[in-house]
Formats: structure tokens, sequence, C-alpha cells
């Protein structure tokens, strides 16, 4: 039976739709056109509602190792949030640590269907398509850590060539069912292992001599050349170093327009000013930013209260061990790889460090122009859970709201910002995008989701409107994925629905695999029949979607003159 939903206003930027009324009609888990009379309907009547595509969140940490670690360092919270479950629902608890379970359930009921674990390990791509598997409710994929293995920095640094590092590119993206490829620190992890403690864009990292530029360059030249929807996504130097806004500002510079997605820019925006040589440079960045169409971002929004950090980044989380609350810490080296980090830490609005951190994410959100290469996140858990999405959304789109909250900041703190001075606020078009079609057009997914034309996976999200924005995103009205009715008013109807799985397959030259075999063989415990993933155990994981590798995304729908007003 087709399904009709009437008299929402529909906010669906790929289409260029800004809240005009009209009806969307589903049939056999798309978006069709309107079916011929005398068909079968049932009618949902959604006037005075908002209507989108279903959430997508294309940077959140949800599956793999170190969100294991995560959950067994966090009994605390997951005692405290064991009411997550809810009835008709497996069990599940935890809030910045959830179990698999309640990650679904939790972005169900925030009308999200798409989340993407931004840091796979290589050597752990099963485990982690796996326990993604179990998250119900969402379609899923996964960026595969390179930069900092072993055998993509011997082939840098012996001069390999363009060809031969891409056909490795591919081969990996290949073997672990993988939709893009994630840097953290480039060449930083593997580096730390032999006493780095900090590695700038043109310091050499041990033991291979490789710069970090060098990294980034010859990785972004491999995706291009492969046509990889994504952009390298990268965790750039110096997290969390006051002053590392220069090394951000020399890698866009470095990239020489190359494409590069800058993730949790937050963290990596700060500079050197005021007596505590800690300070906003959001600013510069957004400025250069705004001038370099070839740069998207996400930005890791720090969000007060209790988390959990985890991260490849052992350098980074090194550092921040002495901070952690509770006292406990997980570090540990990854073979041949990567590294892993996880911190327990609670943001405070009292402390003048987090205060700041705070300020400059927004003040990033509102300087930044294109909406279209920017994303909503908070690097779940890292600088919050995902669940104070609806928060930021209202910080973002009500100033009152956000001046209110950066009162109560330390003044020491305020006097280091200019986020009063921002007048912005964002529409329910602009959300849509940070929210929806922004990450799927970045990602390379518009041709299945992020968008409501017909042909489209039937991901819908129906809100009930509310001038109190933090009210209205924090419980959906109706979510409907792949065409079923899964949440209503907060409560899952259909736990078990499962999501896609999507990926890409670049071709490359199968002679690179004689190489590969002899490094696992030479160095490595896994033997390479071991380590890669065939297709049909990924369709155990769900339905496989494989994107094409066709490059950088068209450019987005001009943004439609009317239907501004009440948005």
């Amino acid at each position: 039976m087709a399904i009709r939903l009437t008299g929402g206003r529909v906010f669906d930027p790929l289409a260029g739709i800004d809240g005009e009324s009209r009806d969307l009609w589903i049939d056999h888990g798309r978006i069709v056109p309107p079916p011929p009379p005398g068909t079968p309907v049932e009618v949902h009547d959604v006037s005075g509602c908002v209507v989108m595509p279903g959430g997508i969140d294309m940077h959140s940490h949800i599956g793999g190792g170190k969100v294991a670690i995560a959950r067994l360092l966090m009994a605390e919270e997951h005692r405290a949030h064991r009411e997550a479950c809810g009835r008709g629902c497996r069990a599940g608890s935890g809030e910045v640590s959830p179990s698999s379970f309640t990650t679904g359930y939790r972005y169900a009921r925030l009308g999200y269907t798409a989340a993407f674990e931004p840091a796979m390990l290589p050597s752990n791509a099963r485990a982690s398509h796996h326990e993604m598997a179990d998250i119900p409710l969402l379609d899923k994929g996964a960026y595969v850590l390179l930069g900092n293995d072993d055998l993509f920095l011997r082939l840098l640094a012996e001069g390999a060539g363009e060809r031969a590092i891409a056909d490795y590119v591919a081969w990996t993206l290949r073997a672990t069912g993988a939709l893009a490829v994630k840097i953290v620190n480039p060449g930083g992890i593997a580096a730390f292992k032999y006493n780095q403690r900090r590695l700038d864009l043109d310091e050499r990292a041990a033991p291979y001599g490789v710069t970090p530029r060098g990294v980034l360059t010859a990785l972004a030249d491999a995706l291009d050349r492969l046509a990889v929807p994504h952009p390298i996504h990268v965790h750039g130097c110096n997290l969390g170093v006051p002053g590392n806004m220069e090394s951000t500002l020399a890698t866009i510079r470095a990239m020489e327009g190359r494409r590069i997605h800058l993730t949790h820019l937050q963290f990596h925006s700060y500079g050197t000013e005021g007596p505590r040589r800690f300070s906003s440079g959001a600013p510069a960045i957004a400025e250069l930013v705004d001038a370099c169409p070839n740069v998207s971002l996400d930005v890791g929004q720090v969000m007060f209260g209790q988390t959990v950090t985890a991260s490849a980044d052992t350098m980074a989380q090194f550092r921040n061990a002495a901070h952690a609350r509770p006292r406990r810490w997980v570090g540990m080296d990854i073979e041949c790889e990567a590294g892993c980090g996880v911190v327990p830490f609670r943001y405070k609005d009292k402390s003048f460090v987090n205060a700041l951190q705070w300020a400059i994410g927004l003040e990033l959100f509102l300087l930044v122009q294109d909406p279209w290469r920017l994303a909503l996140t908070t690097d779940h858990p890292n600088g919050g859970a995902f669940t104070r999405y609806p928060e930021l959304i209202r910080l973002l789109m009500d100033k009152d709201f956000r001046d209110a909250m950066f009162a109560r900041l330390p003044k020491a703190a305020r006097e280091l910002s200019i986020l009063p001075s921002i007048r912005r606020e964002y529409s329910l078009f602009e959300i849509a995008i940070l929210t929806r079609a922004g990450p799927a057009r970045l990602l390379g997914l518009e041709r299945e989701i992020g968008h409501l034309r017909p042909g489209a996976r039937a991901d819908v999200a129906v809100y009930r409107d509310d001038p109190d924005r933090q009210r209205m995103f924090e419980r959906v009205h109706l979510l409907f994925k792949n065409g079923r009715l899964v949440v209503r008013d907060g409560e899952v109807l259909e736990p078990t629905v499962t999501g896609a799985v999507h990926l890409v397959r670049p071709d490359f030259d199968p002679a690179i695999e004689a190489r590969i075999r002899t490094f696992f063989e030479t160095w490595r415990d896994q033997r390479l029949s071991s380590f890669t993933l065939d297709a049909d155990e990924l369709a155990e994981a769900g339905e496989v979607v494989e994107h094409a590798c066709r490059g950088a995304p068209p450019p987005p729908p001009a943004r439609p003159r009317s239907g501004a007003a009440g948005s």
C-alpha cells in the first residue's frame, strides 16, 4: 500500500525546496510520484509539521575497538541510563558510550536514519562492520584509517609513485568495505611510537622521514586518481594544542586546491592570544575556508557535561590523560597500523578552556558562510554525545538563547570571543543542509539518501513545528525508515528494522597484492586471507549499497528565492 504524507512543510535542500507545503508519496521503500487514481493509500495528515529527509551524521564513533573500550570505562553512566532501552526494545544503556541498540534507538528518536563511523582500523574492519550491523534503524558506513600504517609509509618513503599508492589505497578500501579514507595526525601516530610527542606539518616523522604534508598530498592525490567521492577526511596535526590554528591554516594552503575535509575543526582552531596564551582562531580559519572551495569541514562542537574521548590520536590522548575524569584511561599501540586512546572527560562551563572551546565551535558554525561545506557534529562522543544535537541546533537558530548561554561563561573566556557580535541565525533550510543534504552530498550518497525526490530511499523525518527548536528536534513526530513507520512521538515501533551498508569499490592493479602479501608475511601476525572481507560477509551486516567512484560531487542547487519566511 502506498503512503501519503499530506499538509506538511517540506525542507529538501537537494531538491531546492524551502518550506513549501506539498504532499509526499512513498511506495515499496522509495519516494515516488503520485500514484494513479484508485491506488490503495495510507494517509498521514502532517499539517503544520516540518518534513525533512532522515538525518545523516557523517562523523560519529559508533563501532570498533575504541567504542568497546569506552563502554568498559564508563560503567557508571550505563547504570545511570538504563531507561534508554524503552518498551519493546532490546536491552541497552549509556549516552556517551551507548550500546549498539541504544545508539540506533536514540538516533531514530532524533529523526536520524544514517550515521558513519569515521575511524575504522583496517585490521578491525570485520569486528567494526559486525558491531555496526547490530545498530538498528540506521544506515551505516565507515572511513578506513590510513596515513600511519607501516606499508603506506614505506611506499611513500621509497618513492613508490602515485600509481602504486593509489592501488594500495583502492585495495584497502575494497578489503575493508569502507566508504572513505580517514587520516589521524598524519605520520604522527607512527612517530609517537618512536618518542616524538608533537609533529608539525613540515617536520620529518620517525622512522621513515616523511612529513605530514607528504602524507596528506599523497593520499589526496590517490583519492582523486581513484575518483572516490569523499575527499581525505583529516584529523590534523597538534589536536588541542594552543596555537594549532597555524598548523590548520598551513594545512589548507598546503593542499593547493586539492579536496580535503577537515574534521572536528574546533579542536584545531586555537590561537595563543591573551594572558593564558589560549584564544580563538575561528575568524582567521573561517575566512580561509570561505576562500577555498576545495575545503569542507565538520565542527566537533563541545557540549558541557560528562563524556568520554576516544581517538586514534595516541599523541593527543597521551597528553589528555592527566585530565581524565573519572581518573582512568587507556592508551594502546596497534602494531603496524595505528594507535588508540580512550580518556573519560568532563567539559565544564566554568572552566576557561572548556568555555572558550564551546564558543570557538559556535564561531566556526556561524562564520563559515557556505552551509553546503559544513556538517553538524559533536565528534560523538569526543565533544559530547550526539543526543545533544537538539540543543546545538537551538544555539545556531536562536541568538537570544545563545547569548544567555554565553553570559554564563567565565569573564576571561568571554573577553576572547566575538560570539556575541555575530547576529546570524540559521534557518530550517540551512539546518536541513547541515544535518541531511550536505553530508549526503559530501559523502557521495545523494543518489540514495539525503533528499526526498522520487527514487530516493524513503527515509523521512516529520517534526511538530515548535518555536523552541531544541524541544522540536528532541523528539521526532514520525520517522519512516525505508518506507516503514519506525518511530512515533519518540516511541520506537519497529526496533529490529535494519539499514544498509554504504561503501565504494574503486578499481586497482592486482599487481599491488604481491607487495601487500610480502609485507603481511614478513611483518604481520594476521594472514592476508583473514584480513580481507568478502562481499558475502558484508551482506550479513545488511544490504550493501555500492556508490560509484565519480569524483567530486556536483554543485549544490541554487538557494530557492521563496519559502524563507517562517523558516
